[in-house]
């Protein structure tokens, strides 16, 4: 992996892009908070991002009474152990979300984390700081939720569009967010392929970097956070993107040799799941 590394870097000065970043406070992103060290989604993995330096992710719902929350699955049941079934925007936050516990499942069963719950989005904003961006992931596609995330974000002061962004797989989300609240950054989630066709049997296409820059357009948004396949996501298809005006951002990535290596061919940030541990393995080369 080193040396292709070095191969990439070597091909990055080639086509002319100026800037290599590197592992660093402000280019890696902690996937649902410090989620190696505390609860993914959790105000413990969202704080202990902030205290070691780093920016990081969340994924939000619309609770069926209208309350935004963090939570990955579209359901409760995994990181409750099993012990909810609900829908996420079918459970309302006051009668259950609230009193759920999302710090007593797998390894953190027991731990100082066993009991801890889902927080509010109003909460997790107030961990906002410049110099460092939270991404707040949209699940769903359902646009119906943009107005409800601006309410949130008006009634409170420390998140702003120099340190809050958004990600979202959902392309009328991405949409309305930007339509809606355009001083922020909106940048489009991919797993780097389109959709299957089960009528035709057509399979899933890899994009290519034009099918990026064309969607980006349509949707009007600022750029791209896309799973980090070193096989198809070169220094070229990066440069054709950053050319055509948008920023790359890759995801979820836990070796060092192949975050250096999408830094090395042009990637703007880094989600990972163990930003402190990477950083302090980078350091100690």
């Amino acid at each position: 992996m080193k040396s292709l590394v070095v191969a990439a870097v070597a091909a990055v000065v080639a086509t002319g892009i100026a800037a290599v970043k590197e592992p660093a406070y402000d280019t890696l992103i902690a996937h649902r908070g410090e989620s190696k060290d505390a609860p993914e989604n959790t105000l413990p993995a969202f704080k202990m991002a902030v205290d070691r330096g780093f920016g990081f992710e969340c994924d939000i719902y619309l609770s069926a009474d209208k309350k935004l929350f963090t939570f990955h699955d579209g359901n409760l049941k995994r990181t409750t152990g099993g012990r909810h079934n609900e829908k996420c925007t079918e459970a309302s936050w006051k009668d259950t979300i609230s009193k759920v516990n999302v710090g007593g499942w797998g390894k953190w069963k027991g731990s100082k984390y066993d009991p801890t719950g889902p927080a509010l989005l109003e909460d997790v904003l107030k961990l906002a700081r410049d110099g460092r961006y939270i991404y707040v992931e949209v699940k769903d596609n359902d646009p119906s939720w943009v107005p409800y995330i601006k309410e949130v974000f008006a009634r409170q002061s420390n998140a702003t569009p120099k340190n809050t962004l958004f990600i979202s797989f959902g392309d009328d989300v991405c949409a309305e967010l930007k339509r809606q609240m355009p001083e922020y950054r909106v940048y489009w989630l991919t797993g780097g392929k389109g959709k299957a066709n089960k009528a035709t049997g057509e399979k899933a296409r890899t994009y290519t970097a034009e099918d990026i820059i064309d969607i980006l357009r349509k949707l009007g948004v600022d750029g791209v956070d896309i799973h980090f396949n070193p096989e198809t996501i070169t220094a070229d298809f990066i440069k054709k993107v950053h050319d055509a005006g948008f920023m790359f951002h890759v995801w979820t990535i836990d070796d060092l040799a192949k975050a250096k290596l999408a830094f090395s061919r042009g990637a703007e940030t880094v989600t990972t799941n163990c930003a402190k541990k990477m950083l302090d393995e980078f350091k100690g080369e």
